[in-house]
């Protein structure tokens, strides 16, 4: 390991940031710790005030050039990206692993090549796109897009890459330029797609990566006067601070904040399909922010739903996320095993019963029991507070009514799943309740043309099709008087 790259899993990984088409080092530098034996993977540069305005003034200076390429100008540059991405599935899913330990598998068999539909969904869709034209009072309108200008895109420590790419993808697509700040827990897969970026034939200047922590380059970053767009993942608390930050300059600025999803299971429910999907729910470890955590089930079949459920959760398989019969990852970080554990041992505290789990693991590591909770009452903070980690409340309700009221008893609104073989009752309820995406019999299935983020604290904005791609642009009305301008 050098200060300017780490070897990885047999991959070379560049741990500076890129700006303006180069590597740029930082006289401080962070550990980055793997989460499967805690050792040191990269000593990565730390990002702070400097990096930020290089970066966005880099960005500033691509723009004009990368704006007017028009969308079929920059759909070559994204399209060669993409096949980029699918030429390097084994060697960013081997690094990723690494780094913040999704399982390996699912990393080669689904998550990275999202990223690569991400950048051909987007510039496919830009490319496509057809001017809003109708005639009104004489003139003939149209609704134009134009790009934006530089865009602050800051992502998760969960799923970096492809949550990365779902982000820059739609500002690439619509022709702005990208600062992308990882998060420092998990920041190595992002270093390769900006490799990747490079080698794809995007002009110096057009995606640029710093990399540190929220309060020095993050905080930079979404309070430079040159950005013109914020998209930001992560927790309600720091998107309050960036919303100021973005208020301050009048910085249009979209949030992911996280969940606290409902799992609705009615007394007509497929039970093995539902407490099935209810166990895959301790996937990554619980790290997902669409997780259903909070199982809510009929009282009438919740014996039944208990006796399916545990035993699809007594078949997971805790261990090292690169081996194959592994089901459950160890947790992110040290200091995330802790706030997981924090919260198990307040709910047991105040008398929120715990039904399984609810200790680390033996094996040790960053391992944490798969956990579930009969909370004492639905005002508990197991219940109205998101955990991110392998830990879920179960808590019963009598009729539809009873079912709906509970979803929606949170101040969180970004998922829910609606298990129930009654077509009216999906209707019906999926309707009623409060999330920006709510499955019925169905888990994890994403439309990229479909519209995704959070209601209440959950989030603000949506991403995904031609809303993502409406945000990273400023919209114009032109109009012209009808018979003003001569035939071509």
């Amino acid at each position: 390991m050098t200060d300017s790259f780490a070897e990885v899993a047999g991959v070379r990984v560049s741990t500076d940031h890129l700006i303006g088409g180069e590597r740029v080092p930082s006289a401080e530098r962070f550990d980055d710790l793997s989460p499967i034996d805690g050792r040191v993977l990269a000593r990565v540069s730390a990002g702070g005030a400097d990096e930020a305005d290089a970066a966005v003034r880099a960005a500033a200076e691509a723009f004009a050039g990368w704006a007017e390429l028009g969308p079929e100008g920059r759909l070559t540059h994204l399209l060669r990206l993409a096949e980029l991405i699918d030429d390097n599935v084994e060697r960013l899913a081997a690094v990723e692993c690494e780094d913040m330990a999704m399982l390996l598998e699912s990393l080669r068999a689904r998550v990275i090549a999202r990223g690569a539909r991400n950048y051909r969904a987007y510039a496919e869709l830009a490319a496509q796109h057809a001017e809003r034209a109708w005639s009104s009072n004489g003139t003939d309108n149209r609704v134009v897009r134009m790009p934006a200008g530089p865009a602050v895109v800051i992502t998760p420590w969960n799923a970096p890459f492809m949550l990365s790419t779902w982000k820059t993808a739609p500002a690439l697509a619509a022709g702005c330029t990208v600062v992308l700040k990882p998060a420092e827990w998990s920041p190595l897969s992002c270093s390769l797609l900006a490799d990747l970026t490079v080698e794809a034939g995007l002009p110096p200047g057009v995606f640029n990566l710093v990399q540190g922590s929220g309060e020095a380059a993050g905080a930079a970053l979404v309070s430079h006067p040159g950005v013109r767009r914020i998209s930001f993942t992560g927790s309600p608390e720091t998107a309050r601070a960036i919303g100021r930050a973005a208020a301050e300059n009048l910085v249009p600025f979209t949030g992911e904040l996280g969940g606290k999803g409902p799992l609705l299971v009615f007394a007509d429910a497929d039970l093995d399909g539902a407490a099935s999907r209810a166990a895959q729910m301790y996937d990554d470890a619980g790290q997902v922010c669409l997780a259903g955590t909070r199982l809510l089930v009929d009282g009438e079949v919740v014996d039944e739903f208990r006796e399916r459920f545990d035993a699809a959760v007594d078949a997971q398989v805790l261990g090292d996320p690169r081996e194959a019969e592994t089901t459950i990852s160890p947790l992110i970080h040290p200091d995330h095993l802790d706030r997981v554990e924090g919260f198990v041992e307040r709910a047991r505290e105040r008398g929120d019963r715990i039904v399984r789990g609810g200790r680390r693991a033996e094996i040790g590591g960053l391992f944490y029991e798969p956990t579930l909770i009969e909370p004492a009452s639905n005002d508990s903070e197991i219940v109205q507070r998101e955990v991110f980690g392998p830990v879920l409340t179960l808590q019963t309700f009598a009729g539809e009514a009873g079912g709906i009221e509970l979803a929606n008893s949170t101040a969180y609104g970004l998922s829910a799943v609606i298990c129930t073989r009654s077509a009216a009752r999906a209707e019906r309820v999926g309707r009623a309740v409060r999330a920006g995406t709510t499955w019925v019999n169905a888990f994890l299935v994403r439309d990229l043309t479909a519209p995704f983020g959070g209601m209440g604290i959950s989030g603000i904005g949506r991403e995904g099709g031609d809303y993502a791609l409406d945000f990273y642009s400023d919209l114009k009305t032109l109009q012209i008087k009808q018979g003003s301008t001569p035939l071509d």
